[in-house]
């Protein structure tokens, strides 16, 4: 696989820094049942690495410390490790609201089977990758036969509840084919929801588009075509400094699966550690820390958080 850290380095990104930590967004691993063009975390069925029960604790210890009021559970397919269910249930009795991002072809896996009605018990928010409404865009992008899974999916969790309410959230995230921007989300919810609830009855609340980004898997094939630098320029070309405010590193650390901290998600795929160093620091060793209104490591990738109309893991920002 090609690396693209060293496109990425000589940066003229805004310097920002972060706000109030309010979102724990931690990587249980990052294996997973499926393998899809588009993961930045390149994820796999042949991946090994798993959150320790020890380092699970590290974080409800975390959680309990620290006034936290979201974790965000992320992998990998975070429900395949064998602690997920131990850190939902520790991070619910404490009423922080927890999120699962979730593939929804793990719900139809062997020893999965009763996943969809565990996190309707505990009033996990769910959100669902499902790049298009289209069965072969999702199988070109995330392999044959996972659209029909995914329905599957969306399916049972409809009948638990999801998507017909606030109580039981279900959101669904849309990424582009490729090296492109996604169009509006705002324009594209509309189209999703009724398409998914013509022909399969599935309802859910929310549409996030999400930028690709271009490091690990998806870099990689960016530089191997030849398309790398066309990529970037389309994201530095439209960048809005109104969207700096609202990006979720301003609110947000991200833990990687042997319990190390980032700024987000994107930085801790690329080996960045937490803060203007960038080196390597233990979640439990910021407990008695005070990380607010910290530096934020930034380099060229960060364009693809603010380009149009911004994206984050919550979407659009604008």
């Amino acid at each position: 696989m090609l690396d693209t850290i060293e496109h990425l380095r000589d940066t003229d990104f805004p310097s920002i820094r972060r706000n109030r930590l309010d979102t724990l967004q931690v990587n249980l691993g990052y294996l997973c049942n499926q393998q899809c063009l588009h993961c930045h975390v390149d994820a796999s069925p042949r991946r090994t690495e798993i959150m320790d029960r020890k380092t699970i604790d590290d974080v409800i210890e975390f959680l309990a410390n620290k006034g936290i009021s979201r974790l965000d559970l992320t992998g990998g397919a975070p429900e395949m490790n064998p602690y997920f269910k131990h850190l939902v249930k520790a991070a619910r009795e404490m009423g922080v609201h927890v999120i699962d991002r979730c593939n929804l072809t793990i719900l139809q896996e062997p020893e999965h089977e009763e996943l969809a009605a565990f996190l309707a018990n505990h009033g996990v928010e769910v959100i669902a990758s499902m790049p298009c409404y289209l069965e072969d865009n999702v199988n070109a992008q995330r392999g044959a036969g996972v659209f029909e899974k995914s329905i599957r999916g969306l399916q049972k969790l409809n009948a638990l509840g999801y998507g017909s309410s606030d109580e039981l959230i279900i959101n669904l995230v849309y990424n582009p084919q490729g090296p492109s921007l996604p169009p509006s989300q705002a324009e594209l919810e509309p189209a999703y929801k009724k398409a998914l609830f013509d022909n399969y009855g599935i309802s859910f609340n929310r549409l996030f588009t999400l930028v690709n980004m271009p490091i690990k898997r998806f870099g990689s094939t960016l530089l191997s075509k030849g398309e790398f630098e066309s990529y970037m320029h389309a994201l530095k070309s439209s960048h809005k400094d109104e969207n700096l405010e609202s990006v979720m590193c301003k609110s947000l650390i991200s833990v990687d699966w042997q319990g190390y901290v980032y700024d987000c998600d994107f930085n801790q795929m690329l080996g960045i550690g937490l803060g203007a160093g960038g080196g390597r620091t233990l979640l439990k060793d910021l407990v008695d820390n005070d990380i607010n209104n910290g530096p934020i490591v930034v380099m060229d990738h960060c364009y693809g958080c603010t380009a149009g109309q911004g994206s984050s893991c919550g979407g659009a920002l604008s």
